[in-house]
Formats: structure tokens, C-alpha cells, sequence
């Protein structure tokens, strides 16, 4: 039996994805020849990549909106450079709402003047902060939609005149929102999507080639939409399972369908945290992520029978984050609502026991 696979990512996938890709590895296409063996360059990969790209277009909204979507190597925290490379010709504005927007912020100034409009580190990021202004003079302003470590996610994002950029690498394809309202969207694949080794990017043409500065052909958004994402060699593997997840999420009924079983989820964790005397949540309760629930015991005492009940259950990946602590439970889009039922009888024990 499949553990209850409660990992922050690499996530868990859909089983009949995983099937599929495991039969692909071994014959693709009934070509008898191996998904990984293949030239990226023949034309039954060249079909994936094009498959691949016009469905995220399609699930997110933006198909003939000027919209481009690349599958890029280098994770999110490549992409924390190559906005900046791309985009930033003066000032960029960014919201530090963790160790990830941390880190984005960083590489920006690297390039040029950043202004951190506001942050959430005083309080270790246990919450989104609001009521800030954003900066009518700069090239961009860079958010992250949700915040994996932490167990954070913003429940709204700012309307601004300026181009809007979100890290959304672990809330991906799992609500619906208006993503006409960002310019750049970037996400790694591990979360929501597939395995690890691809990252999504989807950028509207008109943001690009506007700086003054030479940019690297490999970092160059411009060059990618050229090449149609086969500038260089992609991850071949990653693209193919992030295509049949995105398959799997469209034949279930998109993105509406799949919040809706996320918000169910996240219900029924969240409910048994705040019924549970033994459990206390890490987030701030208006701020509390749908993906990454974050919790911790209210007395360390609990720990070691806690810690044997969950592993009785056969559920993995709970342990939290080191500069959080506790548990961590991770609800993507492919785990099932028994799971994290598992995991709330497995609390429900915990407080029969105490």
C-alpha cells in the first residue's frame, strides 16, 4: 500500500500518471524506444513540449492573451535571477513573505535598486503582510502566492499599474484566479505538476526587451519564445509527467474542480487544529495556506507517541521545516481527501491517549 504522502516536494502525483510515465520509461509512444532515450529534437517529443505548453495557457486562462509558457531548467530559484536579468533596468519593487522571497529579493539587487515594500520577518513569517504601498516608479513588483516553509499564501494580490510577478511554485494550477492580472508567473514543477527538473514560466511577450543590458542567450526569455522552449536540451522526463498531470488535472474539470477538493482538505486540517487542545496552527489563521499546513504540539511531551501514531499510519513527509519546527503537511493537488483524513484520526488518537 502507497503511503499517505504528505511531502513539501518533490510532491505526490496522480497514480495514473505515474503509471503512464513508468510506461513510458519503458516503451514511448509504442516505438520501442524509452521516453529518456529519445531525441528531444524528434518529432514525438517535439509534440509533448507544444502539448505541454498550450495546455498550462489553456488551465491558467491565457491562451491569445500574449501570453507565452516556456518549460526552463534551473528551478524557481533560477528564475529569482533571470526576472531580474530580464526586467529590471532601474528599481524593483519585492513583498518578503519568506526564506523564498528572500531569496528572490536578493538576486534582484544583484541588477539594480530594490525597495522591499514590506516583510513578514519579524514575526518568522508566520503571516502576509498588508497594507503597503507599492511604487508607481518601478519595473516590476515581485510577490510569492505561497510560501512552502511557513504555510502561508496570499488570498489576494494588489492591483497596481506596474508589471506584477509571482512565484507561485507551490500554489500552482491549484485555485482559480484572474492570472491575466500577472505578467510573469514562474513554478517549479515539484509541487504541483511533475517531477523535479522543470520549471513553468509564463510571460507576456510585451514585458520583454526592454532593458538596456546584454543578456546571456541561455537566460534570455526572448531567445527561449524563439526557440519555442528548445533552446537547449529540456528536461525531457519533467516535461512529459508535467503534461500528463496538467492532462489529468483538465480531465477532472480544471482548476475550479481541483480548489474545490484543495478547500475541503484544507478544511478538515485545519478544523482539527483548532478543535484539537494538543495542536496549535504556526500561520496566521486569515494568512493559512490550502497547500502547506504548518503545526506544531502544544506540549513536546506528545512527540515520540505522536511521532510512532503517524508512522503507524503510513504517512510520510510531515516532519516540519527546520526554521519552523513541527509538522508540516503538505496537501497538493494529487493527495487524496482520505489522506489527510488518515493524518486527522491519527490526531484524534493522539488526544484519546493524552
Amino acid at each position: 500500500m502507497k503511503k499517505h504522502n504528505f511531502s513539501a516536494g518533490p510532491c505526490i502525483l496522480p497514480t495514473s500518471v505515474i503509471e503512464k510515465a513508468a510506461a513510458a520509461v519503458l516503451n514511448f509512444n509504442d516505438d520501442h524506444l524509452s521516453l529518456i532515450e529519445i531525441s528531444h529534437r524528434s518529432k514525438p517529443f517535439v509534440d509533448v513540449m507544444e502539448k505541454a505548453r498550450k495546455l498550462a495557457l489553456e488551465l491558467l486562462g491565457l491562451e491569445n492573451k500574449g501570453y507565452q509558457a516556456l518549460y526552463l531548467q534551473g528551478g524557481a530559484s533560477l528564475q529569482f535571477l533571470m526576472v531580474a536579468y530580464n526586467l529590471l533596468e532601474k528599481k524593483a519593487a519585492y513583498l518578503n513573505t519568506g526564506t523564498w522571497a528572500n531569496n528572490a529579493l536578493k538576486e534582484a539587487k544583484i541588477f539594480g535598486e530594490t525597495v522591499e515594500v514590506a516583510s513578514s520577518k519579524d514575526l518568522n513569517y508566520s503571516y502576509i503582510p498588508k497594507n503597503y504601498t507599492i511604487p508607481t516608479d518601478v519595473d516590476y513588483f515581485h510577490v510569492t502566492s505561497n510560501n512552502t516553509i511557513f504555510g502561508t499564501q496570499m488570498k489576494e494580490f494588489p492591483a497596481t499599474n506596474v508589471p506584477l510577478i509571482c512565484d507561485m511554485s507551490s500554489d500552482i494550477f491549484s485555485r482559480q484566479l484572474d492570472f491575466s492580472k500577472f505578467d510573469l508567473i514562474y513554478a517549479g514543477a515539484q509541487k504541483n505538476m511533475g517531477p523535479a527538473g522543470a520549471t513553468l514560466v509564463v510571460v507576456k511577450e510585451e514585458l520583454l526587451g526592454k532593458v538596456s543590458r546584454a543578456i546571456p542567450s541561455i537566460l534570455d526569455y526572448k531567445v527561449h519564445i524563439s526557440k519555442e522552449s528548445m533552446f537547449n536540451t529540456p528536461p525531457v522526463f519533467s516535461v512529459y509527467v508535467s503534461l500528463l498531470t496538467l492532462e489529468w488535472l483538465r480531465d477532472l474539470g480544471g482548476i475550479s474542480f481541483i480548489e474545490n477538493v484543495n478547500n475541503q482538505k484544507a478544511k478538515l486540517l485545519y478544523d482539527e487544529i483548532d478543535r484539537n487542545p494538543l495542536f496549535v496552527g504556526f500561520a496566521a489563521k486569515e494568512d493559512r495556506s490550502n497547500m502547506n499546513v504548518t503545526f506544531n504540539l502544544v506540549d513536546e511531551k506528545f512527540k515520540t507517541t505522536f511521532d510512532t501514531l503517524w508512522k503507524e499510519a503510513n504517512i510520510s513527509g510531515i516532519n516540519g521545516h527546520r526554521s519552523v519546527g513541527g509538522y508540516r503537511a503538505s496537501m497538493y493537488n494529487a493527495l487524496p481527501l482520505y489522506s489527510v483524513q488518515a493524518l486527522v484520526d491519527v490526531m484524534q488518537e493522539l488526544e484519546r491517549r493524552s
